[in-house]
Protein backbone atom coordinates (compact mmCIF):
# COMPACT_ATOMS: atom_id res chain seq x y z
CA UNK A 1 0.00 0.00 0.00
CA UNK A 2 2.51 2.66 1.04
CA UNK A 3 5.60 3.52 -0.93
CA UNK A 4 6.15 3.41 -4.85
CA UNK A 5 4.08 1.94 -7.33
CA UNK A 6 4.48 1.07 -10.92
CA UNK A 7 2.63 2.91 -13.27
CA UNK A 8 0.41 0.10 -14.56
CA UNK A 9 -3.03 -0.89 -14.51
CA UNK A 10 -3.99 -2.36 -11.15
CA UNK A 11 -6.29 -1.31 -8.12
CA UNK A 12 -5.14 0.12 -5.12
CA UNK A 13 -7.39 -0.35 -2.16
CA UNK A 14 -6.38 2.18 1.13
CA UNK A 15 -9.08 1.87 3.90
CA UNK A 16 -12.32 2.79 2.89
CA UNK A 17 -11.04 4.13 -0.68
CA UNK A 18 -9.82 2.56 -3.84
CA UNK A 19 -7.12 4.22 -6.73
CA UNK A 20 -7.54 2.48 -10.03
CA UNK A 21 -4.48 3.09 -12.85
CA UNK A 22 -5.45 2.36 -16.14
CA UNK A 23 -2.52 2.05 -18.93
CA UNK A 24 -3.90 4.41 -21.42
CA UNK A 25 -0.87 3.36 -24.27
CA UNK A 26 2.53 2.43 -23.66
CA UNK A 27 3.15 5.77 -22.66
CA UNK A 28 0.63 6.69 -20.54
CA UNK A 29 -1.23 5.66 -17.58
CA UNK A 30 -4.79 7.37 -16.23
CA UNK A 31 -5.02 7.74 -12.33
CA UNK A 32 -8.63 7.47 -10.92
CA UNK A 33 -9.91 7.77 -7.58
CA UNK A 34 -13.78 8.78 -6.96
CA UNK A 35 -14.19 11.79 -8.70
CA UNK A 36 -10.50 12.47 -9.34
CA UNK A 37 -8.67 12.16 -12.79
CA UNK A 38 -5.47 12.93 -13.66
CA UNK A 39 -3.71 12.15 -16.97
CA UNK A 40 -0.02 10.45 -16.63
CA UNK A 41 3.68 10.12 -18.98
CA UNK A 42 4.99 6.95 -17.61
CA UNK A 43 8.70 7.62 -16.10
CA UNK A 44 11.05 5.97 -13.93
CA UNK A 45 9.73 7.76 -10.71
CA UNK A 46 6.45 6.00 -10.36
CA UNK A 47 3.58 6.85 -7.98
CA UNK A 48 4.00 7.35 -4.56
CA UNK A 49 1.48 6.24 -1.82
CA UNK A 50 2.05 8.11 1.11
CA UNK A 51 0.34 8.93 5.08
CA UNK A 52 0.06 12.27 5.41
CA UNK A 53 -1.07 14.29 9.34
CA UNK A 54 -4.80 14.07 9.57
CA UNK A 55 -4.95 18.02 8.21
CA UNK A 56 -8.15 17.39 7.14
CA UNK A 57 -9.22 21.30 5.66
CA UNK A 58 -5.85 22.64 6.95
CA UNK A 59 -6.06 22.35 10.43
CA UNK A 60 -3.01 22.47 12.35
CA UNK A 61 -3.35 20.57 15.30
CA UNK A 62 -4.36 17.05 16.35
CA UNK A 63 -6.56 16.58 19.65
CA UNK A 64 -6.45 12.87 20.82
CA UNK A 65 -8.94 11.98 23.60
CA UNK A 66 -8.01 9.44 25.74
CA UNK A 67 -10.60 6.61 26.13
CA UNK A 68 -9.14 6.43 29.86
CA UNK A 69 -7.37 8.96 31.08
CA UNK A 70 -3.75 7.86 32.52
CA UNK A 71 -1.94 8.63 35.92
CA UNK A 72 1.61 9.39 36.29
CA UNK A 73 3.35 9.18 39.41
CA UNK A 74 6.16 11.78 40.51
CA UNK A 75 9.07 11.80 38.85
CA UNK A 76 8.20 8.39 36.57
CA UNK A 77 7.93 8.43 33.11
CA UNK A 78 5.11 6.41 30.96
CA UNK A 79 5.60 4.89 27.44
CA UNK A 80 2.82 3.70 25.16
CA UNK A 81 1.36 4.00 22.01
CA UNK A 82 -2.17 5.92 20.21
CA UNK A 83 -4.32 5.19 17.67
CA UNK A 84 -4.59 8.24 15.48
CA UNK A 85 -6.07 9.28 12.24
CA UNK A 86 -4.07 9.92 8.91
CA UNK A 87 -4.77 11.62 5.38
CA UNK A 88 -3.15 10.18 2.03
CA UNK A 89 -0.96 11.69 -0.03
CA UNK A 90 -0.20 10.40 -3.86
CA UNK A 91 2.90 11.82 -5.41
CA UNK A 92 3.99 11.62 -8.74
CA UNK A 93 7.77 12.32 -8.12
CA UNK A 94 7.81 15.54 -6.36
CA UNK A 95 4.28 16.91 -7.34
CA UNK A 96 0.95 15.69 -5.42
CA UNK A 97 -1.62 14.66 -7.39
CA UNK A 98 -4.26 13.69 -5.15
CA UNK A 99 -4.61 14.21 -1.06
CA UNK A 100 -7.81 12.35 0.75
CA UNK A 101 -9.45 11.35 3.65
CA UNK A 102 -10.10 8.26 4.98
CA UNK A 103 -12.60 7.00 7.68
CA UNK A 104 -14.44 9.25 9.03
CA UNK A 105 -13.34 12.87 9.97
CA UNK A 106 -14.05 14.60 13.03
CA UNK A 107 -13.21 17.76 13.95
CA UNK A 108 -13.59 19.98 17.68
CA UNK A 109 -12.34 23.43 18.97
CA UNK A 110 -9.61 23.60 21.36
CA UNK A 111 -9.60 26.18 24.23
CA UNK A 112 -12.05 28.94 24.79
CA UNK A 113 -14.60 30.08 22.56
CA UNK A 114 -12.90 33.72 21.58
CA UNK A 115 -9.25 31.80 21.28
CA UNK A 116 -9.54 28.51 20.27
CA UNK A 117 -8.19 26.33 17.54
CA UNK A 118 -10.05 23.96 15.65
CA UNK A 119 -8.16 20.70 15.74
CA UNK A 120 -9.04 17.56 13.68
CA UNK A 121 -10.40 14.74 16.65
CA UNK A 122 -9.89 11.34 17.63
CA UNK A 123 -10.77 9.36 20.60
CA UNK A 124 -8.04 6.67 21.28
CA UNK A 125 -7.01 3.73 24.17
CA UNK A 126 -3.94 4.29 26.02
CA UNK A 127 -2.19 0.82 24.63
CA UNK A 128 1.35 0.24 25.78
CA UNK A 129 2.03 -1.97 23.08
CA UNK A 130 1.58 -0.74 19.47
CA UNK A 131 -2.67 -1.13 18.22
CA UNK A 132 -3.12 -2.87 15.06
CA UNK A 133 -4.04 0.35 13.49
CA UNK A 134 -3.46 1.63 10.31
CA UNK A 135 -2.33 5.41 11.65
CA UNK A 136 -0.38 5.13 15.24
CA UNK A 137 1.77 7.15 17.63
CA UNK A 138 3.92 6.55 19.91
CA UNK A 139 3.77 8.64 23.04
CA UNK A 140 6.07 9.31 26.09
CA UNK A 141 5.05 10.95 29.49
CA UNK A 142 7.13 12.17 31.64
CA UNK A 143 6.16 13.89 35.26
CA UNK A 144 8.91 16.26 36.16
CA UNK A 145 6.90 17.05 39.02
CA UNK A 146 6.77 16.07 42.71
CA UNK A 147 2.85 15.56 42.43
CA UNK A 148 0.91 13.12 40.69
CA UNK A 149 -0.44 14.01 37.18
CA UNK A 150 -3.08 13.10 35.17
CA UNK A 151 -3.76 13.04 31.50
CA UNK A 152 -6.95 12.75 29.79
CA UNK A 153 -6.17 14.13 26.22
CA UNK A 154 -3.23 15.23 23.77
CA UNK A 155 -2.98 17.54 21.46
CA UNK A 156 -0.18 17.94 19.02
CA UNK A 157 0.97 20.11 16.45
CA UNK A 158 0.83 18.63 12.67
CA UNK A 159 1.19 21.64 10.36
CA UNK A 160 3.95 20.84 8.71
CA UNK A 161 5.31 17.44 10.05
CA UNK A 162 7.01 14.63 8.33
CA UNK A 163 5.39 10.73 8.58
CA UNK A 164 6.89 7.48 8.99
CA UNK A 165 5.83 4.14 7.06
CA UNK A 166 6.36 0.76 6.71
CA UNK A 167 4.70 -1.02 3.93
CA UNK A 168 1.03 -1.55 5.45
CA UNK A 169 1.10 0.93 8.62
CA UNK A 170 1.58 4.93 9.23
CA UNK A 171 3.18 6.05 11.71
CA UNK A 172 3.84 9.82 13.52
CA UNK A 173 7.00 11.33 14.37
CA UNK A 174 7.90 10.09 18.68
CA UNK A 175 5.48 12.52 20.67
CA UNK A 176 6.87 13.24 24.08
CA UNK A 177 4.20 14.95 26.87
CA UNK A 178 5.93 16.97 29.53
CA UNK A 179 3.74 17.12 32.48
CA UNK A 180 5.11 20.90 33.77
CA UNK A 181 2.27 23.13 35.68
CA UNK A 182 1.30 23.98 31.89
CA UNK A 183 1.73 20.73 30.04
CA UNK A 184 4.10 20.90 26.79
CA UNK A 185 3.72 18.42 23.92
CA UNK A 186 7.07 18.26 21.94
CA UNK A 187 6.24 16.57 18.01
CA UNK A 188 9.96 15.71 18.08
CA UNK A 189 9.83 14.73 13.73
CA UNK A 190 12.03 11.42 14.88
CA UNK A 191 10.69 7.94 14.19
CA UNK A 192 9.38 5.75 16.53
CA UNK A 193 10.87 2.81 14.96
CA UNK A 194 14.28 2.82 13.16
CA UNK A 195 12.94 1.12 10.52
CA UNK A 196 10.86 3.39 8.97
CA UNK A 197 11.00 5.35 6.36
CA UNK A 198 10.30 8.85 6.10
CA UNK A 199 7.56 10.62 4.08
CA UNK A 200 10.06 13.79 3.60
CA UNK A 201 12.32 16.13 5.86
CA UNK A 202 10.91 18.76 8.15
CA UNK A 203 12.30 21.37 10.57
CA UNK A 204 11.15 20.40 13.98
CA UNK A 205 8.22 21.61 15.03
CA UNK A 206 7.84 24.19 17.92
CA UNK A 207 6.69 22.83 21.72
CA UNK A 208 2.73 23.29 22.14
CA UNK A 209 1.55 24.42 25.35
CA UNK A 210 -1.39 22.89 26.62
CA UNK A 211 -3.35 25.87 28.25
CA UNK A 212 -6.78 24.29 28.55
Amino acid sequence: MFGKHELKTKFIKIYDKKIHLVEKSKDTVLYRRDNVEVFLKKSEDGLRILPAPASGYGVKFLMIKLSQKIAVPPKATLSGFLSAPIDIEVKAGNLTIDRFIIGREKYALYGQDNMGVIARYHVSEFNEREPDKLGVMRIIVENPSDEWRIVGRVVVPIGGSMMFYSKEKAYYPLVILTTKSIYEVNNTGNPPDGRLKATHTAEPLPNFKMRW
